[in-house]
């Protein structure tokens, strides 16, 4: 997968999407998930110190376009869950390193989630967030589409963090503030 063709693939969408279409998508997002690429990169060189990376962007943009509205609930009737089948909760195993405690929690597929990581009940992370290690997510928080969160961070309890997926050339919100531990 490379930006170009994520690019090509967004700027002229084909009539159809074929599965060497989707294949090439879930590369894209696999690599989202492994922190490989990401919507901002830490850039010296830029007056914010930020670089944003469009293209990654406009593959976050592209897998909406690309997806079909499914049914996704566990259990309909107590918790529907309705949204685009390219857009499913994240897989996190104990593999991770991650603690997501039990009472309502979501990450949608296509974010990183650093080792250490805290999840809160109810919390949300939303795809193209890049969430530091030994962050926590307390409990009503929300980390935006695209946000970037840095590591030993604390997102205080109904905090927002507002993502920016849109236009794909602005820069996202970012966190770099640590916790200080007593």
């Amino acid at each position: 997968m490379q930006p170009s063709q994520i690019e090509q693939l967004f700027d002229t969408p084909p009539a159809k999407y074929t599965e060497e279409h989707f294949a090439m998508f879930r590369a894209f997002k696999d690599a989202l998930n492994r922190g490989e690429v990401r919507a901002a990169k830490p850039d010296g060189t830029a007056p914010t110190g930020w670089r944003v990376n469009a293209w990654v962007k406009k593959g976050i943009l592209l897998g909406f376009r690309m997806g079909a509205i499914v049914d996704m609930s566990v259990d309909a009737a107590r918790q529907p869950f309705i949204d685009k089948a390219t857009y499913p909760v994240r897989a996190i195993t104990t593999a991770d390193g991650v603690r997501i405690v039990p009472g309502g929690s979501s990450i949608r597929d296509g974010s990183y989630i650093g080792r250490g990581v805290i999840c809160m009940p109810p919390m949300f992370i939303n795809v193209g967030a890049h969430v530091g290690e030994n962050t926590m997510i307390d409990s009503h928080a929300l980390v935006g589409s695209c946000a970037q969160v840095g590591r030993n961070c604390h997102i205080s309890a109904g905090s927002q963090i507002g993502g920016v997926l849109e236009p794909v050339g602005a820069l996202p919100v970012i966190d770099r503030g640590k916790r200080r531990r007593l």
